[in-house]
């Protein structure tokens, strides 16, 4: 069974992820270890960002395991069953799906993007619930799109991922410790901190409002779009409201204090970036 966790009080499932490092095989790589079940980056929603390596890893398991609309991605690629989850039925989904899996059949859960980023949490669930190692194939992610149209390269960039539950707290005062000295990049949290929020509080840090801010919706799908504004400008749409996380969320979290996707004139798919000029 999945443990249960509170996310004020711990642990938070990210933790169980970064524990330890992936183990090497004898081949020297970690595909060498005989049946894992594999987290898989899909890619920011377009299929053709799919990797050879992930689209394998989803023909070939057994059961395929993600939140639906992650799964509907790559829907046309699973060959074995999909199980599906939404946030209040992801322990849930995870328990069948473990179950699957120590009876002997191949496993595959399916992320947005790239595991590493957003979907942190998500891979330390899987490796609570299953008893084989998890072994975590890398995607492309709205984040390395993001940075393409931006022109901001990683090296002089800061990354924050919003979209995670619990405190946000040390990644807010990474952003605020950066503005204006380095580009920002930052996935938001679609209940609570929509990108018009975050430029809000780095206002308040006391960031310059002319700062070139780029807000990137919807990055390789066919209604992709990006507003080009200024940090000032952008705050200035900052609203309130309340949400939780619906059944086809990929995160989970407290109730919201700031704008939401419902509020905000911007996708729930989007990416800030913030540049120094």
């Amino acid at each position: 069974m999945t443990d249960a966790y509170d996310l004020d009080a711990g642990p938070d499932p990210a933790a169980v992820a970064a524990a330890a490092p992936e183990s090497v095989g004898a081949t020297g790589t970690t595909d060498g270890d005989a049946d894992p079940v594999f987290a898989v980056g899909v890619g920011p929603g377009n299929p053709e960002f799919l990797t050879p390596r992930a689209e394998r890893a989803i023909r070939e398991a057994d059961v395929v395991v993600g939140f639906e609309t992650v799964v509907d991605v790559v829907a046309d690629r699973v060959e074995g069953d999909a199980l599906t989850c939404g946030y209040r039925d992801e322990a849930e989904t995870l328990d069948a799906f473990a179950e699957r899996v120590a009876a002997g059949e191949s496993g595959t859960a399916v992320l947005m993007g790239d595991p590493n980023h957003s979907g942190y949490q998500f891979v330390g669930k899987v490796q609570a619930a299953v008893d084989p190692p998890v072994r975590v194939i890398p995607g492309i992610s709205s984040l390395q799109v993001a940075a393409s149209r931006a022109r901001t390269s990683m090296e002089a960039t800061t990354f924050v991922t919003l979209h995670k539950s619990g405190d946000l707290t040390p990644g807010l005062e990474r952003l605020r410790a950066d503005v204006g000295d380095r580009h920002l990049l930052v996935l938001p949290r679609p209940y609570d901190w929509m990108p018009e929020d975050v430029a809000a509080d780095l206002l308040d840090a006391g960031a310059s409002p002319s700062l070139p801010a780029l807000v990137l919706e919807r990055l390789t799908h066919a209604d992709e779009s990006v507003t080009a504004t200024t940090l000032g400008d952008l705050a200035a749409l900052a609203g309130g409201g309340e949400n939780t996380p619906s059944d086809e969320s990929d995160s989970t979290g407290d109730q919201s204090v700031n704008s939401t996707a419902a509020d905000s004139r911007f996708s729930d798919l989007s990416v800030l970036a913030v540049r120094t000029a």
